[in-house]
């Protein structure tokens, strides 16, 4: 059975790159099988484009520009938000194709469908209130003000782990904001990434606004970094990456902004309820099997209550099932690839080495080579991989703690600075923490903690800028100040 036929609409299933508003193939014969991480099933094939290609797909956005740019704000309104319309009416067939080509559970699946749309329909709006401001003159016979720009052409480089709200996250806001995008998805799910190519066509998104391109990564991230017209780069992935390409892009002066690696403190506080704090770590540690860069990586509990919320910890782990994202009842689906397993084993066997304790986490039961299953260590120390690096699997880590300073040092001995989370009900300990941590992002007494209203980000090696809020649109907008003096006015500097 191919995967066209699981879909109800099989033209959302495209095998081709996504060029000026034209399906593309690659002219140097290259190719690349995009497998079910289930199944090992090959699921297609995407063409990877020449690095001419690549260029006309510049000449594209840049051409676009022109037109997209002088639309007026209510304008770019309407076709985002006929995308947005179709992206719900589509919901069924993109969380399909996301489960097929990414692994994980079909619900989890359709709530990234409707947490993408989102994000359409927010900066859809947000587009109409990108004001400029009056400034009180120091000139004579001046007005001066500020009015907002696009920047240009954006680029945006997208991950496997959410491959359609990290495009319409990004996307969205540049083209709200009047500029021109080009998409350039993870290999390993591109598919996503060409059904909203498809959706943007119907909605009416002009050729050139909104371009799809598909290649081998450091060849296709290198001619955009370049590419001078470029003018911003979005990017959401690993650290080690992110470096990289802010350094690819220094020749060309471009607005960077990057959502990088996490390693996020989930700390339970002396007075909760060790179930309740179990139970909520469970879901922020093995959220998209652990594949997500808001993870709870290092679970830093009181010692008072240490062992009761490890038991129950271990209890709702146990519950958890395994599997294919397609059948029902799955709460994790594989990792992405084979790789990922072996490097989840080798922190798992890092930490045992190292003196920590396995509680749970016996990979004789996983259904399948890409699966792997959910792991519970204790005594998790500072001189162990699972403590500095993003795991980015179903391992979680327990660490015990006597007091709140202690507790904060604990948790801001990392690189990264995306987010963490704190559950206490002392008012006190919340100011006191939540002031003192280092990262971009706090939650308190919750699991979820993202959506478009909020301005997601990190600090230290997690990356710069914000996506989604109010600020998320300026990532793409420029500041424009103006001096309207009077004529016949003399005036000075």
């Amino acid at each position: 059975m191919t995967l066209s036929s699981k879909l109800s609409d099989p033209r959302l299933f495209r095998q081709y790159a996504y060029v000026d508003g034209k399906w593309t193939h690659g002219e140097g014969g290259r190719e690349e099988a995009v497998f079910d991480p289930a199944t090992g099933e090959a699921l297609g094939h995407i063409p990877w484009l020449e690095a001419h290609q690549i260029t006309a797909a510049v000449d594209a956005a840049e051409a676009a520009f022109v037109h997209w740019r002088a639309l007026r704000a209510d304008e770019r309104c309407e076709r985002l938000l006929a995308w947005y319309d179709l992206l719900q009416a589509h919901r069924e067939d993109l969380a399909t194709l996301m489960t097929l080509e990414q692994g994980k559970p079909l619900p989890d699946a359709r709530g990234e469908v409707e947490y993408g749309a989102s994000f359409v329909r927010w900066f859809a709006e947000e587009g109409k209130r990108t004001f400029g401001e009056t400034i009180p003159s120091h000139i004579p016979n001046a007005a001066l003000g500020t009015i907002k720009e696009p920047v240009g052409i954006a680029a945006l480089i997208t991950p496997w782990n959410f491959p359609l709200a990290m495009i319409t996250r990004k996307a969205a806001a540049a083209m709200a904001a009047g500029c021109t995008v080009i998409v350039k998805p993870a290999g390993e799910t591109p598919f996503s990434a060409l059904a909203l190519a498809e959706l943007a066509e119907r909605a009416g998104i002009p050729a050139g606004v909104f371009n799809v391109v598909l290649g081998e990564p450091a060849e296709v991230s290198k001619i955009l970094c370049a590419e001078d017209r470029v003018k911003a780069l979005s990017f959401t992935g690993s650290t080690r990456v992110g470096r990289l390409l802010l350094e690819q892009c220094a020749n060309t002066v471009k607005r960077v902004s990057l959502e990088l690696g996490g390693n996020a403190p989930f700390i339970v506080g002396p007075d909760m309820d060790p179930k309740e704090a179990a139970f909520a770590a469970v879901a922020a540690k093995f959220q998209t099997a652990g594949q997500d860069c808001l993870a709870a990586d290092r679970i830093l509990v009181h010692e008072s209550i240490h062992d009761a919320f490890v038991e129950h910890f271990a209890e709702r782990m146990a519950a958890l099932t395994v599997g294919n994202g397609l059948e029902s009842e799955v709460d994790l689906g594989p990792l992405i690839h084979r790789q990922a397993v072996e490097k989840a084993a080798a922190i798992v066997d890092d930490a045992i080495s190292k003196g920590a304790t396995l509680v749970a986490g016996d990979q004789s039961q996983a259904p399948g080579e890409n699966f792997f299953m959910p792991v519970l260590l204790t005594g998790v120390t500072h001189d162990m991989k699972i403590w500095h690096e993003e795991s980015f699997a179903p391992v979680a880590g327990i660490t015990a703690y006597a007091d709140d300073d202690q507790v904060i040092e604990m948790a801001n001995d990392t690189e990264y600075g995306l987010a963490a989370y704190l559950y206490t009900h002392d008012i006190r300990r919340i100011w006191k923490v939540l002031r003192a941590l280092e990262f971009g992002m706090v939650s308190v007494n919750s699991v979820k903690m993202t959506g478009p209203p909020v301005p997601f980000g990190g600090v230290k090696h997690s990356g710069l800028g914000r996506e989604g809020g109010v600020t998320g649109i300026d990532e793409y907008l420029e500041t424009k100040y103006y001096c309207l003096g009077a004529l016949g006015s003399v005036s000075g500097s």
